[in-house]
C-alpha cells in the first residue's frame, strides 16, 4: 500500500492511498507517533529500552513544514520546532490512520 498523495489540511494530514481510500490523521496524533529512538526510545541488544524523558510540546511541535519521501516505502515529516528525526513507513502511517 502506497500513498498517491499526501496533503497538509488545516490541523490534518489527507493521505490518498492506491487502493483508492483517503485517511485524515491529525497533526498532532502524526507528531506524538513518531517513530524515531528519540522519541520512542531504542533497544539494547538485550532487550532493555532507552528514552528520552517525556517533555511538553510546543505549540509549533504540531506544525508541518514539509513532507519528503523516503525511497519507496515511507515518509519524514519535519516540524516547525526542528524535529524531522522520524520515519514513518507506510504501513505503520496505514495502522497510524485507522486508530481512533
Amino acid at each position: 500500500m502506497r500513498p498517491l498523495d499526501l496533503q497538509p489540511i488545516g490541523n490534518e494530514l489527507a493521505v490518498k492511498w492506491d487502493d483508492g481510500t483517503e485517511d485524515f490523521i491529525t497533526l498532532e496524533k502524526l507528531r506524538r507517533a513518531c517513530p524515531c529512538a528519540g522519541c520512542k526510545g531504542e533497544m539494547d541488544i538485550l532487550g532493555n529500552l532507552y528514552k528520552n524523558p517525556e517533555k511538553p510540546y510546543a505549540a509549533s511541535a504540531f506544525t508541518l513544514v514539509k513532507i519528503a519521501r523516503v525511497g519507496g516505502y515511507a515518509i519524514q515529516p519535519s516540524w516547525a520546532d526542528g524535529h524531522d528525526t522520524g520515519i514513518f513507513a507506510f504501513d505503520y502511517l496505514r495502522r497510524l490512520a485507522a486508530t481512533k
